[in-house]
């Protein structure tokens, strides 16, 4: 047999498998683009909101390696419980690669297990494939221990990129924080093989600085959501918390600083989003990522107003600073250890009465008249806990419902319909409330 007819079935396979990887492209290019035209169509959109929805644009439509200096390598974080400050301390650049996309999804429905998550399945996806510079390009992934498909996801990443595993205790006693100190320990050695930058005193408290920038700029934000919760939409504010994983800090934070300014301008001209009195809902469970946006998306077009999001790609995943006690390097790892525990509503934990604490809180600060529950079809540890925040709401008065979908488009209608039932109900209620105060 010749050589050309033995390279033949060869080169047939490339070719299928590169047509296969266009038409990957082409679909999840198409999907995306429209996601990000309903989120700029979404009523009043800031300018300022662009250099968020452009970074989302250039990373799941153009296709561009995340822009990081010359000679900075990425590592690559499937979690908020990945220190970023020992990433930037040892001197790379972490990217959340945690996925919402409906095509990576679809792919990826053919390589784990039936029952994962839709996240899980997307990341995989994407591994799977090739063709997001975003994964692609790093030279790390680090994958907390959080559910049991996190674990087996860092085993299929493995095969192709080096993969650090961060076990995460399941409780927040002391032995548990120290725990994670080791582990943080563990974490800063590899890193610093992956780059070969010591992680030293000096560059973890630069690192320190540079992320307490960031969530000062967060704290403003979620002020200005507090206090003047008409200025923008819900589904814009969390475009721009999704935008954070693709973006170095210093650039976030100025993005963020920026799109602040605007709202107060906005604040001082009595510029609101809208006059009407909408209802004020609440986002918790499941992790709600770009391109998901479907469920902020039908609540703000079926005329509510997401005033809250708690999920762990939302306003949670930034919000709690590091706070040393002791000034030591030692103390410094310490604190990054507390923070990723203590004040943690992660359902991951066996005891998870934080999680209701912040449920109030919240509740009380964004004056929240409705919560819808975000379950992922397959995540478990967040299905598990809806009946102890269904009960915690109820003894608030705040309704709540319970919405489970996919990373498709085909539950978009029931989901409108739900959606629209729940925001009408809410009118209802705050119909008697208006004719009282008037």
């Amino acid at each position: 047999m010749s050589s050309t007819a033995i390279a033949n079935p060869v080169v047939a396979q490339r070719r299928r498998e590169e047509r296969r990887r266009q038409l990957f492209t082409n679909k999840s290019t198409h999907m995306t683009q429209k996601y990000l035209r309903r989120v700029r169509e979404l009523g009043d959109s800031l300018e300022h909101m662009e250099p968020f929805l452009d970074v989302l644009e250039r990373i799941y439509v153009r296709g561009e390696h995340v822009a990081v200096p010359r000679g900075t390598k990425t590592v690559g974080t499937y979690c908020v419980q990945v220190p970023e400050e020992l990433v930037y301390a040892a001197g790379a650049q972490p990217v959340k690669l945690c996925s919402g996309h409906y095509t990576a999804f679809s792919i990826g429905d053919d390589v784990v297990a039936r029952d994962a998550c839709p996240l899980v399945k997307a990341v995989a996806g994407f591994k799977q494939m090739g063709t997001m510079p975003a994964y692609e390009d790093c030279s790390l992934m680090v994958v907390p221990i959080t559910c049991d498909c996190k674990k087996k996801i860092a085993g299929l990443l493995s095969e192709t990129t080096p993969v650090h595993i961060l076990p995460v205790p399941a409780n927040k006693e002391d032995e548990d924080v120290e725990q994670l100190v080791e582990e943080f320990y563990g974490l800063a050695s590899v890193l610093t093989q992956v780059t070969g930058q010591a992680i030293t005193y000096e560059s973890l408290v630069g690192a320190l600085n540079r992320t307490g920038y960031a969530q000062r700029e967060l704290s403003r934000f979620l002020e200005l959501k507090r206090t003047t919760p008409g200025l923008l939409y819900g589904t814009h504010a969390m475009a721009a918390m999704n935008a954070s994983a693709y973006l170095g800090g210093d650039d976030w934070a100025r993005a963020m600083r920026s799109l602040n300014d605007a709202l107060v301008r906005r604040a001082h001209a009595g510029e609101l989003v809208t006059r009407k009195d909408l209802p004020r809902i609440m986002l918790t469970g499941s992790p709600i990522v770009f391109p998901n946006l479907k469920i902020p998306l039908l609540v703000e077009e079926m005329g509510g107003l997401v005033v809250a999001d708690e999920t762990c790609m939302g306003e949670r995943g930034m919000s709690d600073p590091v706070v040393p006690v002791d000034a030591s390097f030692d103390g410094l790892m310490r604190a990054l250890a507390i923070r990723a525990l203590r004040p943690c509503p992660c359902p991951t934990f066996a005891d998870n009465t934080q999680r209701i604490y912040r449920l109030r809180q919240m509740v009380r600060d964004y004056h929240v008249e409705g919560v819808i529950y975000h379950v992922l079809r397959g995540c478990l540890v967040y299905d598990y806990e809806y009946r102890l925040m269904e009960e915690e709401l109820e003894r608030l008065g705040i309704p709540v419902i319970r919405l489970e979908s996919d990373y498709t488009d085909q539950d978009v209608e029931q989901l409108r319909i739900r959606i629209e039932a729940f925001v009408e109900m809410i009118k209802l209620k705050k119909g008697p409330l208006r004719a009282m105060r008037s």
